[in-house]
């Protein structure tokens, strides 16, 4: 079983109904005996990394995902809350990833809306995916290239388009609205 993170975050009903378009089933939930259990974990998410943080640690999710065991994939604002810091309400995240998330310099439209293609990208999350394919971004913050980064795209200034550190995968584009490359890196996670 597949278990979503409902955290009054956008697009969970998008992020299910593709993993239902690969044949899995899966839940959404916010609570820690499910997400404990689970297969895999989805931690997706739209939305503003202060009431995300703030419902995480009222429930104490932000424990739960800190002590996930099994193959665990942030999308989004899931991969910027799995950093250290984000400018956005400074907000204190899980700090998973040893990367500080910044918000886009204002010298070009923002937010970072749209198909972009990759700079590098490496792992098993990648695999018959090219630098090539575009994938789909929305969003005004982004992680620093660290050590924890498996992919990086360029918007106004080089990002990590994709992280991981041991169990804990995460993609700041969408998977889930990136047409046939992001079913392919959906199921690779999927099939870890």
């Amino acid at each position: 079983m597949i278990a979503i993170i409902k955290y009054n975050a956008g697009n969970i009903m998008s992020v299910s109904n593709a993993i239902q378009r690969l044949g899995y089933e899966s839940i959404v939930t916010d609570d820690a005996g499910e997400l404990k259990k689970a297969d895999k974990v989805i931690f997706p998410g739209v939305g503003e990394a202060g009431s995300a943080m703030s419902y995480l640690r009222a429930r104490g999710l932000d424990t739960t995902i800190l002590s996930l065991a099994q193959p665990t994939l942030g999308i989004c604002l899931g991969l910027q809350l799995m950093c250290r810091i984000t400018e956005e309400s400074d907000t204190k995240c899980l700090g998973i990833f040893d990367a500080d998330v910044r918000i886009f310099p204002p010298v070009d439209k923002i937010p970072h809306m749209g198909w972009n293609n990759f700079l590098t990208i490496k792992g098993d999350l990648f695999k018959n995916v090219s630098l090539y394919d575009d994938v789909y971004y929305v969003h005004s913050y982004y992680a620093e290239i660290s050590s924890s980064t498996i992919a990086t795209c360029d918007y106004i200034v080089p990002f990590s388009a994709a992280m991981q550190k041991d169990n804990f995968f995460a993609t700041q584009f969408h998977p889930e609205k990136s047409a046939g490359v992001g079913e392919v890196i959906l199921k690779n996670f999927l099939e870890l």
